[in-house]
């Protein structure tokens, strides 16, 4: 091979793999953005919804199962808001049944979605049943009121791209020299920081809110535990808790 055709061949493969980085990157904002298409569908139709239950299949076929609400004591299950398998008396959903479907399945098409995230086994069912967490209207204002639970004072966070949404350490109140206190280990449980988790991962994955809620660090931030950073170390300042 010539010198020549061996940097084409180098050129190429590079651009090859910036498109495979770029072609994954805008999959995974695709099943959200058509994730939170069809949320806003059903609860227009049903504001209550939070969970959409289906069965999944090996061939990756969705069976569509209904709608379930909030589950209001640890000891009882979902209540259950619409049934797309009976007979009941006629639902708004009832017209949205076939999108529903096709568009939750979208959304979970590829392994790598950021919905999968979402998805929990149904322990009120023995059988093969999922139920998929809808999204929240505003994610930022959800990480808000989920962080200030345990630490009310704070600000922002410093969330890892390259952990999938992982935080770092969280800015809350202001230090004896004035700057910004920080601490590097949050005091919530695990439920809390996998909630976190997802909902800035996909806050990463979703270009207009990264763009809306990220923004680059400080050039002097130091790692609290020493290790280096990246352009995917970014700072999301916390909305104001309602």
């Amino acid at each position: 091979m010539t010198p020549a055709a061996h940097d084409q061949l180098t050129i190429l493969s590079e651009q090859r793999e910036d498109l495979k980085a770029q072609r994954l990157r805008i999959e995974k904002a695709y099943c959200l953005a058509v994730l939170d298409h069809i949320t806003a569908k059903i609860r227009a139709a049903c504001p209550e919804a939070v969970y959409v239950t289906f069965a999944f299949y090996g061939s990756r076929t969705l069976d569509l199962h209904g709608v379930l609400g909030a589950q209001t004591n640890p000891v009882r299950t979902c209540p259950e808001l619409w049934d797309n398998r009976g007979e009941e008396d006629e639902h708004p959903l009832d017209a949205i049944a076939d999108q529903i479907e096709s568009d939750v399945q979208t959304a979970l098409a590829p392994y790598s979605s950021p919905a999968w995230a979402s998805v929990h086994r149904n322990a009120a069912s023995d059988g093969n049943s999922w139920l998929l967490e809808l999204p929240p209207a505003d994610r930022a204002a959800r990480v808000a009121d989920l962080v200030r639970e345990r630490h009310p004072e704070a600000t922002a966070l410093v969330v890892d791209g390259r952990g999938a949404g992982r935080v770092i350490e969280i800015f809350e109140g202001v230090a004896d020299d004035g700057t910004p206190a920080r601490t590097p280990r949050p005091r919530w449980t695990a439920d809390c920081d996998t909630s976190l988790t997802r909902l800035l991962g996909q806050v990463l994955a979703l270009p207009a809110l990264a763009d809306r809620h990220l923004m680059p660090l400080p050039g002097d931030y130091a790692h609290p535990f020493g290790i280096s950073t990246s352009d995917q170390v970014r700072l999301m300042s916390l909305p104001p808790t309602a």
